[in-house]
């Protein structure tokens, strides 16, 4: 069994981290977030006012740890073709290692509505984020190719979720290859 940390407000984080990302916002009571914490309803509230606030800093936490992935994942390539590609071979590691759960950002995005503002602008950071990342790696390259990357990167962490499956992004990879300069 894991160990959990002494500190109330990274049990908490921690806690609703894996919460979040395996049942969903909505399906997640605050109750159990508190309860499998070990900590006291207080605690809650003493450091997320709301669980508004504790969905927020669950996608800032869980943008921080995807990117880091990612950047490690493509920073060991040294041209750009291999770093798109490296991109791609991130999904599929991600893909065997959390059971194809897919984006946590999607996951949420379609619990959410309108009301809960904070949440969609840190949802369309993220994908805004994730958008240039790939495009800088593109750099000199046109703005169609950067986004034909994008959509494809997406569309294959979606398949892949839907379908249970590589085939999705390892198609993608396909494409992509052809795509970009060699």
């Amino acid at each position: 069994m894991k160990q959990k940390t002494g500190d109330p407000k990274q049990r908490l984080l921690e806690t609703a981290t894996a919460l979040f990302y395996k049942q969903g916002y909505h399906a997640t009571g605050i109750n159990q977030v508190i309860q499998e914490a070990d900590v006291a309803r207080a605690s809650l509230y003493t450091h997320y006012a709301s669980k508004e606030a504790l969905l927020a800093a669950f996608l800032e936490h869980r943008h921080q740890y995807w990117f880091s992935r990612l950047r490690e994942a493509t920073e060991r390539a040294n041209t750009p073709r291999k770093k798109i590609l490296a991109a791609f071979d991130f999904l599929q590691a991600m893909n065997e290692q959390e059971d194809f759960r897919g984006c946590a950002f999607l996951n949420i995005l379609s619990e959410l509505s309108e009301k809960e503002a904070e949440a969609l602008a840190i949802i369309r950071d993220h994908k805004k984020e994730l958008k240039s990342y790939l495009g800088d790696i593109l750099n000199g390259q046109p703005a169609s190719l950067k986004t034909q990357v994008y959509l494809l990167f997406e569309s294959a962490m979606v398949e892949s979720q839907l379908f249970r499956d590589q085939w999705p992004v390892l198609e993608a990879k396909k494409i992509i290859s052809n795509l970009l300069p060699k």
